[in-house]
């Protein structure tokens, strides 16, 4: 991630809108704001969700509320809790998400 020729700014997240995405069970919803090449999302995943796809790309997220239940493919899991994050670099170990309870995180990719 590079980021540059981005100005000062602030993001009031109430105001971003929220979008939908289905999971293989349960809901995805996220707040975007774009800076170049960099994506930062807000995203809340319903109670019982997980994705419907294993990711590839790279992520730094931080558990705000709730717990994520990370799983790489080659079967090692990670519980995250408020305060707990992690980062994994673009095609570097394919991951995949889901939540008993449901989770709120930051995500910058």
């Amino acid at each position: 991630m590079n980021i540059s020729d981005i100005p000062f700014g602030i993001t009031e997240w109430p105001g971003v809108e929220r979008t939908g995405h289905p999971g293989q069970t349960g809901m995805a919803w996220w707040q975007t704001r774009q800076f170049g090449a960099v994506r930062v999302r807000m995203v809340e995943y319903s109670a019982g969700y997980l994705a419907d796809h294993w990711c590839s790309k790279g992520h730094i997220l931080l558990c705000l509320d709730g717990q994520l239940d990370t799983e790489l493919a080659d079967g090692r899991t990670f519980v995250l809790t408020p305060g707990v994050s992690y980062q994994v670099a673009d095609h570097a170990e394919a991951h995949r998400s889901s939540t008993r309870l449901g989770a709120k995180l930051f995500i910058v990719d």
